[in-house]
């Protein structure tokens, strides 16, 4: 797969949750932004869910915001490879 999925979470309790993908390592840069507090995006939908500092619900999952903008996702491998 050269491209990450249009939708990915970290929550093994989402739909959206694929371990696989996640150990490969998947960046995602949000309004042209670099991020690594991101829990789950959509590309296809322009919206990141961002952990807000170390803030956990009663459940001990990060409490996150949802924030609407421009999403790239990409595989940390391929870009770290130089060409």
């Amino acid at each position: 797969m050269t491209t990450p999925p249009d939708r990915l979470c970290s929550d093994p309790r989402s739909k959206f949750y694929d371990e696989a993908l996640l150990a490969r390592g998947v960046g995602v840069k949000f309004n042209g932004v670099d991020r690594d507090n991101v829990q789950e995006y959509c590309v296809s939908e322009g919206w990141v869910r961002l952990a807000i500092g170390k803030a956990l619900d009663r459940r001990g999952n990060p409490i996150t915001l949802k924030h609407q903008g421009v999403v790239e996702a990409y595989f940390r491998d391929e870009a770290e490879t130089p060409t």
